[in-house]
């Protein structure tokens, strides 16, 4: 499988099963009497959506998913995606791409924590002016990463798939940051970490935001110019 992910077990916190399994629930009263709702879903219903995993084909769907019912069911309200994801399969993550390109709704990505590697594209794949990242976060981006096993020709065809992509994702981002394609395929040769400030004058990311100026629950966010 084709990957762009960052993994680093000094970065990486060790969570038991049992917690990693436990989601929030919210009660909600009203004359009808209380419902419960996983705080996900509540969110959801505020038009906010959640990456805050590894990105993988059940993500993806679930993600896709979120984006259609919200475009399906206001065309004119933005969606809120938040980001805290180490990135992951290089298809996947093109899935969720496409689809924030294609729903009618301004997708408005905000990254918490670390947005790395196909996380970082996804952060700056979302609406222009619309980017925005928490003070404290990191963001990382490189080449995806592969490999291959069997026979000469075997290798042959994933190299060349690889490529493609590597040169695919390298395109987008320059499309998206206004950095040329050259320095776009040399600064992902390797890791390239950067602070929020840093990404906001690279292009990754339009606006640095705080307490002050984060966006509301079903806010219409202004595209900086």
């Amino acid at each position: 499988m084709l990957v762009s992910q960052f993994s680093d077990p000094l970065l990486t916190s060790t969570r038991s099963p049992e917690i990693d399994s436990v989601i929030p629930m919210v009660v909600e009263q009203s004359g009808r009497g209380e419902r419960a709702f996983d705080i996900y879903s509540r969110l959801l219903r505020e038009r906010i959506v959640f990456l805050g995993t590894q990105v993988n084909d059940e993500v993806a769907d679930s993600i896709v998913a979120q984006l259609l019912f919200l475009d399906a069911e206001d065309p004119e309200k933005d969606i809120q995606l938040y980001i805290n994801s180490p990135g992951g399969s290089v298809t996947a993550g093109m899935a969720i791409y496409d689809t924030m390109q294609q729903v009618r709704p301004d997708v408005v990505t905000i990254c918490f924590g670390l947005a790395a590697s196909m996380g970082a594209f996804l952060l700056t794949g979302g609406a222009a002016g619309k980017r925005l990242s928490l003070p404290s976060s990191r963001i990382m981006i490189h080449q995806p990463l592969g490999g291959a096993q069997g026979q000469a020709v075997d290798i042959e065809i994933q190299a060349r798939e690889i490529l493609y992509h590597k040169r695919k994702l390298n395109e987008l981002l320059a499309h998206h940051t206004g950095q040329p394609f050259d320095k776009i395929e040399a600064d992902t040769e390797r890791d390239f970490f950067m602070s929020a400030a840093e990404a906001k004058d690279y292009g990754l990311i339009d606006q640095v935001i705080s307490r002050q100026n984060l966006p509301a629950a079903r806010e219409t966010v202004t595209a900086l110019k």
